[in-house]
């Protein structure tokens, strides 16, 4: 499972917060963590309303929100990558404009592409000229809008990961959706999870992908769930993705072997609750075995039952009594 803590702008600007929410990610059992790096007048005009709830968060407009948190310069970025580093974590990067993609495409191991950012041809083809490996999110998107992406990004692009998406913040497990896994399976060689369910709902979600053949999951992080905000409350805390892989650990003991064979824990019951031919009736030497002369009981301890056919018309080489298992060295 490769498991990307989405920090997006969770930090608020604030580097000592970005430095806890890679820690307490690493410590949860993240592989990578990602940022999402803009300025607000390259991404969003004055007419961008809110699509997040406005229960969480009550800023209407796009513009004014994303001024909020687009203080980070590349400097601070160096840090954040250079901490990185230091705990062994992925760096990975959302890029809004190109000047960001410039700057992170020999710093980054993915790229990822935005749900909002699906029909960008600009972005989209200058992220295919990196070369990078590319996570592209599907929220909002028809499959002809994913196709025409992919075609773009795989003229170059080394590698390709679509994640499953619902551009609902939070999405309600009514919408989740998981069915289009498996559609997207059948077109495309690498499908993960990008989820905005509520932690309640994570849990059960995350897990049920995993069945779905998705090993590949982004999921929103946060050091404080119950801070006002339109990413925090939907947010994993390190507290729940500890919970995610503990739970994921016992689900792949759980699915255990992908191959049908008995266990070292049935051998006792293959043995006791099988069964073997018996002799049902007492017998001489040189008799003929017949259908009523053998009877199958219980232990498996002797001759399958499976074999029966092979048996009858055999004749004895010793006398027999009613009861006595049969053996091979019985038989002439």
């Amino acid at each position: 499972m490769y498991f990307i803590a989405e920090i997006g702008v969770n930090h608020e600007a604030n580097l000592k917060k970005a430095f806890k929410c890679i820690k307490d990610a690493k410590e949860g059992g993240a592989q990578a963590v990602k940022f999402q790096c803009y300025k607000a007048e390259k991404i969003a005009s004055k007419y961008a309303g809110a699509y997040w709830d406005k229960k969480e968060e009550s800023e209407n407009s796009q513009l004014k929100l994303y001024k909020k948190f687009d203080k980070f310069g590349f400097k601070d970025y160096e840090k954040i990558i250079s901490y990185c580093k230091k705990l062994k974590i992925d760096f990975i990067i959302t890029p809004f404009d190109v000047d960001t993609i410039n700057y992170f495409k020999t710093r980054v191991k993915y790229f990822k592409i935005s749900s909002s950012d699906i029909t960008n041809l600009p972005l989209l083809e200058k992220i295919a000229d990196t070369r990078k490996p590319v996570i592209l999110s599907t929220g909002a998107s028809t499959k002809k809008e994913i196709q025409n992406a992919y075609k773009i990004l795989n003229r170059k692009s080394k590698k390709i990961i679509i994640l499953h998406c619902i551009l609902n913040y939070p999405t309600k497990k009514e919408n989740a959706n998981l069915n289009m896994i498996l559609d997207l399976k059948k077109i495309y060689k690498e499908v993960g999870l990008s989820d905005h369910s509520i932690p309640v709902d994570s849990h059960k979600i995350l897990i049920y992908s995993y069945l779905f053949g998705v090993r590949f999951i982004e999921k929103h992080f946060t050091i404080n769930k119950k801070k006002r905000g339109n990413d925090h409350f939907h947010s994993f805390d390190k507290k729940d993705l500890k919970k995610f892989f503990k739970n994921l650990s016992e689900l792949n003991l759980i699915l255990g072997k992908k191959f049908k064979t008995f266990l070292k824990s049935e051998i006792i019951s293959r043995k006791n609750a099988r069964r073997s031919i018996f002799v049902n009736k007492n017998l001489k030497k040189n008799k003929k075995l017949k259908k009523e002369d053998l009877i199958m009981l219980r232990p498996a301890i002797g001759l399958s039952p499976f074999k029966i056919n092979k048996i009858y018309n055999k004749r004895l080489n010793k006398n027999k009594n009613s009861g006595d298992l049969l053996k091979l060295s019985d038989l002439k």
